[in-house]
């Protein structure tokens, strides 16, 4: 009668019904009075009706019939009462798939494993010394037991304790007696089974709890993961993005600077934005698209609704705003070199202006007032002579200075083009300096007209003197420009210029021997004045009346002219060597540039190539193309090389090179882009491994997989198009027919490969629809149903059962974000689980 106590929650369909309890009684009282006579047959006839009873519950009784009860056979009938036994109280007990018994041992072995003096193997001796009983009771209700007060050695304590406790309080009848456990080398393992199973059914609500408990902390961590993902996401395009808006305003802005210093600086602050602060915005902009790549992978494999970003942050403006980067950044660096060029060119033409003016200038010093004096008034006949001749050399000295004042002018109106920053004060000067020549040209006018008016009451005129004149300005004008000339400054950017500067040069100094005769007929005219001069005793006062020219003026201009010529030629040969040393960079550049790029181009269609063929395992191809990474990142020393060569090529001022027709931006964007192609090709055979081992695919299904994708996709892109899919699909297996009902089946499944319609499949969508079907995944309803445990049944459940039932994190998790519960039947503070789990899968908002 003992084995009828039920523990309270047991349905009756798993316990001893009323009837099983006479049947028992009746095999006990047979079991103890066997009967013999007239009585016999009907006592076999009720006794079969208890067994007929037993085997319609199942259990199946051998080589034991009425006859044997009735007769006494003790060994038959206690052998068929525990078959009774392990159906009713022992065989429906599992644990992780195992056997009825390994399951009881297994689940024992769990809950007492944190107890010291506790090591249960087996169903007999294990449990002798009382722990085991007493650790079990401990666990489920550590109320019941003070456990650190038992001691080993006191085993007939220990089991009496265990055995009251349950009777007391867990309604589990006394099967066994702790003396005879105590007094027996190896207990009954029967006896001890099945009154253990007696706690497994007792507990079995605590059981169904904590696994309950375990699936929903299982869900919460994937979305609190998920979450701190999503998060990060969005911190990091967030300062992308701003990144990008601080950015574009500083390579849009073209506001000139006046000098070259200035210009210069732009230019140093563009190299610094390309090699320090850009790289690592390449690299994040990378890595937030691996990030969001992952993370959609994760939200799929745990069937969860796709992330979605904030307005503005989705990957794709990310990539736009990245474009409008790079639209803007390009032509900036073209801008800035256009700049400087033109800077140099002003500077070039400023200084040159200013040579010109200050030559001029200087002639022009003094020739106003020399104009304006009227000493041809009181002067001798001879005098007057002389005075218009010296006015007529004037003359031809003036018109020979025409050119230089057309050549300032020139130069004026071509700053001013050039939009020179200077301007104002060029103008004012050139102003000044053509004024100046149009009051010379009038008062030479007028001086002239006031000597002609004298000129017929002059006589003799002084041959020689203003032979010596006319020949000696031109030749002095010569000289001069020959000085000007061979102090000109000069900008040249290529060999052939300065090839041509220099042939101009020699040319020049052919001339000089002829120049040299005129010279030296020059003097000759002056030596032969002062000869009439000693001889006839002229009164000339020792000076020429028709020009201020001397020989000694002539002499010294002309080795002035003789000391510049060497100059000259160390200077053309100075820029010289300088245009080889350009061509060296040029040539040095071109022969790097033209090996870098193809090597980019080739690891680009390697990548490519990779990417679709299958050559062992995905793990294998990961190690493939890390190691592949590597060996890119160990290119890096050749780019930064690079860089050097073309930072030289930039101070060298060098515009252009015939030697290569890749540019250093041709390479880095280039590189940028191998940097970025590999780094997503491992982030996609990362995400087929998640999804291989998530969907429980094997190794030959994703190469089966791979070979048909590769296969229909005929042009290498990487995606297929709906009726090389539909192909892929016929090809794997899939019924697709050409009527209505396998039309609308395909549009259903390119529903779910091409939510966006975009016209393609990608491999990891098509991986994705391949195994999502046969998922083994946990559900809304799942989750609901282990909400439901926790709750005790009911269609709520209290912040109290939360904090007890889940870690407390998980717990407070759940608290901040379940709904109330409105139900006629809510308390307060409930709260409503069906709603929170059903949003956990996207079914409904939280």
């Amino acid at each position: 009668p003992a084995w009828g106590n039920t523990h309270q929650g047991r349905k009756g369909s798993e316990l001893f019904s009323n009837r099983f309890f006479l049947c028992f009684l009746l095999l006990g009282e047979r079991l103890a009075k066997p009967e013999r006579g007239k009585m016999r047959v009907h006592k076999i006839s009720n006794v079969n009706k208890a067994l007929d009873f037993i085997a319609s519950k199942g259990v199946k009784l051998v080589s034991i019939g009425a006859e044997e009860i009735v007769d006494g056979n003790v060994k038959m009938t206690l052998g068929m009462i525990w078959t009774i036994i392990l159906r009713f109280a022992i065989q429906d007990i599992s644990v992780e798939e195992t056997s009825a018994k390994e399951g009881l041992l297994l689940w024992c072995q769990r809950k007492t494993a944190p107890y010291k003096n506790v090591n249960i193997q087996n169903f007999h001796i294990s449990w002798k010394d009382g722990l085991g009983f007493c650790a079990l009771i401990h666990r489920h209700r550590p109320e019941l037991i003070d456990y650190g007060k038992l001691r080993k050695d006191d085993p007939l304590t220990n089991l009496n304790t265990a055995f009251d406790v349950a009777e007391k309080y867990l309604d589990i009848p006394k099967m066994l007696d702790a003396e005879d456990i105590v007094g027996t080398a190896r207990p009954d393992e029967k006896a001890i089974m099945t009154y253990v199973s007696s706690f497994y059914h007792a507990f079995s609500g605590a059981q169904k709890a904590e696994t309950a408990a375990n699936r929903i902390c299982k869900v919460l961590a994937v979305n609190q993961e998920n979450e701190q993902l999503m998060e990060d996401y969005e911190k990091l395009a967030s300062d992308l993005l701003e990144w990008i808006r601080r950015t574009i305003p500083w390579l849009e802005n073209r506001a000139p600077e006046n000098t070259m210093q200035a210009m210069q600086q732009k230019l140093e602050d563009f190299r610094d934005y390309r090699r320090l602060h850009k790289p690592p915005k390449v690299q994040e902009k990378c890595q937030l698209e691996i990030n969001f790549n992952t993370l959609q992978t994760k939200l799929r494999l745990s069937n969860r609704p796709a992330f979605m970003p904030s307005e503005g942050k989705m990957v794709s403006d990310i990539n736009n705003a990245w474009g409008g980067l790079e639209q803007a950044e390009k032509g900036y660096e073209e801008w800035l070199l256009n700049e400087i060029r033109r800077l140099e060119r002003l500077d070039h033409l400023a200084e040159k202006f200013r040579q010109k003016a200050s030559i001029h200038e200087s002639w022009t010093d003094g020739k106003e007032a020399m104009l304006q004096q009227k000493d041809y008034e009181t002067a001798t006949l001879s005098e007057i002579k002389a005075l218009l001749k010296k006015h007529e050399a004037f003359e031809s000295d003036l018109a020979a200075h025409q050119d230089r004042v057309e050549q300032i002018a020139a130069i004026a109106q071509e700053l001013n083009e050039l939009d020179y920053y200077d301007s104002p004060s060029v103008n004012a000067r050139c102003q000044k300096i053509c004024d100046q020549w149009d009051n010379l040209g009038a008062l030479t006018q007028k001086r002239r007209e006031a000597l002609e008016r004298t000129e017929k009451l002059l006589e003799t005129i002084d041959q020689l003197y203003l032979e010596y004149a006319k020949r000696a300005a031109p030749f002095n004008n010569w000289m001069e420009g020959a000085m000007e000339d061979l102090q000109d400054t000069f900008i040249v950017h290529t060999i052939e210029e300065i090839q041509g500067l220099t042939t101009a040069h020699e040319q020049f100094k052919a001339t000089l021997p002829d120049a040299d005769k005129e010279r030296q007929a020059i003097l000759g005219i002056h030596n032969e004045v002062s000869k009439i001069v000693q001889t006839y005793h002229v009164n000339m006062a020792g000076t020429n009346p028709y020009t201020t020219i001397t020989p000694h003026e002539i002499n010294g201009k002309w080795e002035h002219v003789r000391q510049l010529v060497p100059r000259r030629d160390q200077a053309l040969m100075e820029e010289h060597a300088r245009q080889q040393q350009n061509e060296r960079l040029r040539k040095q550049f071109g022969a790097q540039a033209n090996v870098i790029g193809p090597w980019i181009q080739t690891k680009m269609e390697e990548i490519g190539r990779i990417s679709i063929e299958m050559h062992g395992t995905l793990e294998d191809q990961l190690n493939h193309l890390r190691q592949y990474e590597k060996s890119i990142v160990n290119y890096k020393p050749k780019i930064d090389q690079l860089e050097g060569d073309h930072q030289q090529i930039q101070e060298a001022l060098i515009f252009d090179n015939k030697h290569t027709n890749y540019t250093m931006e041709h390479i880095r964007v280039g590189w940028e882009q191998l940097l970025t192609t590999i780094a997503r090709t491992i982030n996609e055979v990362e995400n087929q491994i998640l999804t291989r081992d998530a969907k429980g695919i094997s190794q030959e299904q994703m190469n089966e997989f791979r070979a048909s994708f590769n296969h229909f996709d005929r042009d290498h892109s990487g995606t297929l198009g709906p009726e090389e899919f539909k192909a892929c699909l016929i090809s794997l297996g899939y019924d697709i027919g050409n009527d209505a009902q396998g039309e609308a089946e395909f549009a259903r499944i390119m529903s779910i490969v091409d939510p966006n319609r975009l016209g393609v499949v990608t491999f990891q969508a098509f991986i994705d629809f391949m195994s999502r079907e046969t998922a083994d995944t946990d559900t809304a309803d799942q989750v609901m149903a282990s909400f439901k445990i926790l709750a005790g049944d009911k269609n709520y459940i209290t912040v109290d059962e939360l904090r007890r039932e889940l870690p407390p994190d998980q717990a407070e998790y759940c608290i901040a974000r379940m709904a109330p519960y409105n139900g006629r039947d809510a308390v307060p503070g409930a709260l409503d689980y069906m709603s929170f789990s059903t949003a956990l899968y996207g079914e409904s908002d939280l």
